[in-house]
């Protein structure tokens, strides 16, 4: 016994028979010929019935199943058969639904327009032979199509006006065929053949004049069918208000399929075939608006959005699409929202096993595509596998560090003058012959490539849709751990941490890629370039009183091109009032200041770790009371006592340095912190 029977023979019908017995509702699916059955498959909830039937057949066949629902999904111009479905449900007291097409774009195929103007506008987006077959009346208007002269191929009665009347608009010779119709399949299935049509142009004409043949041999041909004049008007739900109905019918939750799919650079020719597919079966499009104009056909509905959050939402509130494709740019593994967009759509089993239809059961996938490094590293010849690879797109990377350090270095760019400031800050910092090989555009028709040194490129303005691969041969390599030489900075009368000692301080920093840290007295900025170079993905702010000093940190940044230190001019802790929270401190000098520095820092952020050093033992003794007055949960003091050989002669004698106090503390308590800001306050 059938809980459902559908009338198909159309997308729809297909689609609506497929749900239910992937639901495991039983369905019976009616089909009108052998081809309309190919496009299901029997199963155990599925039969599919073949042959046209009458009214009286279709009440047999309810008062035989007694099914609880009727589904009317045929052809919107099978206005004979929707009237006999709905008579024979009233007359076997069986509900009766009519299905609707969701879109004017493409279904079965099968494009409809208002107009000969619109068929025209339709076609001008197209691609693709075209078989026309509305006759020499309004031939005309089709000479606006680009390339019509090639594309077009006139099917007219063969009457010497007729065929003048097509000689004069320029259609004659092989694109001018004079035949009398009406005309069978096998025949139109020859002519699209013949001359490798991909569109057919028609009007309704009804039985008599063939128009099922032509829709038949169009779809068995591959082409679409762009038809003149639409349907009548009908009552009616769409297909994706009919799943909706279905499930809260029924008792079964909505289970929408999601693609989440890299559409490539950009351009068709960039995609997969999975992904061509992916878009062919979606319903529902949803990315950037650049995204979605860039993959959309015209049976899609589209959502522009690219807040991870939102499109979360919108799909569980719209559960009823059944096959829905998230688009992004280039690959979904290369920085791309489809990671953290995936975390919002998977859910626990304990979620799955409360699925409503107000709770879907999302199914995702995940599709890749080509990206823009793969792309342009082939386009200019290099390979990619030796790069360092950053995005620079709504993000800091601090790109001048990595291309000093890195021989080849591949970044997404997102601005109009990305290209020029990045020059500009190469040739600062002594790199204006770094090689930057430029992609814009890629795939696109204006893409656009060229190679030129960062000198060259200071004031280039481009396009915002770019990439760079920065080549510097003359690239030295990061030291695996922290300590430059002494000799390697430059030094005036500033003070500066020597190199023992700011290898041990580090250490104890325990800084990570994207630390924010202070240095505050940072003299000549030995400890904040070092920062600055480990912590290439965060910020280092060295704050330093002394104008002479801050002219020397200034020349250290540049000498080694640290981009991510800012230099702040001003005395501590006012100066570091308006900085953002650090995750690290170093103190070098507090210029008896170290208790209102701390307080500063701790309010800033509980969870800061803080590295001091001290000279002398007044000021030993300042830190000592400042870490009993915070009452820091860890804190660490070791002496660094250093001695270097020198020569006296040919002996080598030691001569001490002054010992170093390194005092290293940290209150990692954020569910204390309102508790230790009092004590902040208070100590202050």
């Amino acid at each position: 016994m059938y809980r459902v029977i559908v009338f198909a023979g159309t997308t729809e019908g297909y689609a609506i028979s497929r749900f239910l017995a992937e639901n495991k509702i039983p369905v019976c699916a009616c089909v009108a010929t052998e081809y309309g059955s190919k496009s299901l498959e029997q199963g155990e909830y599925l039969d599919v019935r073949t042959g046209r039937m009458d009214a009286g057949e279709m009440e047999a066949l309810f008062g035989e199943q007694r099914p609880e629902l009727v589904l009317d999904a045929t052809h919107p111009y099978a206005a004979e058969v929707t009237e006999n479905i709905r008579s024979a449900c009233e007359r076997a007291s069986v509900a009766y639904q009519r299905v609707l097409r969701e879109s004017d774009g493409v279904q079965d195929g099968i494009v409809y327009v208002d107009s000969t103007h619109d068929a025209v506008e339709f076609l001008k987006k197209t691609e693709g032979n075209i078989l026309l077959t509305t006759g020499s009346k309004e031939l005309a208007a089709y000479t606006q199509l680009p390339d019509y002269e090639n594309r077009l191929y006139a099917r007219v009665l063969s009457l010497p006006s007729v065929l003048e009347t097509c000689r004069f608009c320029g259609i004659e010779g092989k694109h001018l065929i004079g035949m009398q119709g009406p005309f069978s399949r096998e025949m139109n299935v020859a002519t699209l053949r013949q001359y490798d049509c991909k569109w057919l142009v028609t009007k309704d004409t009804g039985a008599a004049g063939g128009f099922r043949e032509k829709t038949e041999a169009a779809a068995e041909c591959g082409a679409a069918v762009v038809v003149i004049g639409r349907p009548l008007q009908e009552t009616g739900i769409t297909v994706r208000a009919c799943r909706k109905m279905l499930a809260r019918r029924f008792g079964f939750p909505l289970r929408p399929k999601v693609t989440l799919l890299g559409i490539g650079t950009g351009g068709v020719n960039t995609r997969t075939e999975e992904c061509r597919k992916a878009l062919e079966e979606a319903e529902l499009v949803i990315g950037a608006s650049r995204m979605v104009e860039a993959s959309r056909l015209p049976h899609h509905e589209v959502f522009c959005e690219y807040r991870s959050e939102v499109i979360a939402e919108y799909i569980r509130e719209h559960a009823e699409y059944e096959h829905i494709a998230v688009v992004f740019s280039g690959d979904i593994g290369f920085f791309s929202g489809a990671k953290k967009l995936l975390q919002l759509l998977e859910r626990s089993p304990e979620d799955s096993a409360q699925d409503t239809e107000e709770q879907p059961d999302i199914q995702v996938r995940m599709v890749c595509g080509i990206s823009s490094l793969s792309y342009f590293m082939a386009k200019i010849g290099l390979s990619w596998d030796d790069a360092r690879i950053v995005s620079a797109h709504g993000r800091d990377c601090n790109l001048p560090v990595m291309i000093r350090h890195n021989r080849k270095v591949f970044s997404i760019l997102g601005t109009k003058t990305a290209v020029a400031e990045l020059s500009r800050k190469l040739v600062s910092y002594g790199m204006g012959d770094v090689l930057l090989y430029v992609g814009e555009n890629l795939s696109y028709p204006n893409e656009k490539t060229f190679v030129k040194t960062a000198s060259e490129l200071e004031q280039y303005e481009g396009d915002s849709l770019s990439v760079v691969c920065a080549c510097n041969e003359r690239a030295d390599a990061l030291p695996a751990t922290h300590g430059i030489s002494d000799a390697e900075f430059l030094r005036g009368k500033a003070p500066m941490t020597k190199e023992e000692v700011r290898t041990v301080s580090l250490s104890k920093l325990r800084l990570s890629e994207d630390s924010v840290c202070y240095d505050v007295g940072a003299g000549t900025g030995s400890v904040a370039i070092e920062m600055a170079l480990r912590a290439y993905r965060g910020t280092v702010y060295a704050i330093e009183k002394k104008e002479d000093a801050v002219h020397l940190l200034e020349e250290n940044r540049q000498k080694f091109a640290a981009d991510n230190l800012e230099i702040v001019y001003g005395m501590a802790p006012e100066a570091l009032d308006p900085l953002p929270a650090p995750t690290h401190a170093f103190v070098g000098g507090s210029s008896g200041n170290l208790r209102q520095i701390l307080a500063l820092l701790l309010q800033k952020n509980p969870s800061v770790r803080i590295v001091i050093n001290c000279i002398t033992l007044e000021t030993v003794t300042e830190a000592l009371e400042a870490v009993r007055t915070f009452r820091f949960m860890e804190s660490d003091i070791v002496q660094v006592t250093v001695s270097r050989a020198r020569e006296l002669g040919r002996y080598h004698m030691m001569m001490g340095e002054n010992p170093i106090y390194i005092i290293t503390c940290q209150y990692p308590g954020k569910d204390r912190e309102t508790e230790h800001e009092a004590k902040c306050d208070h100590a202050v």
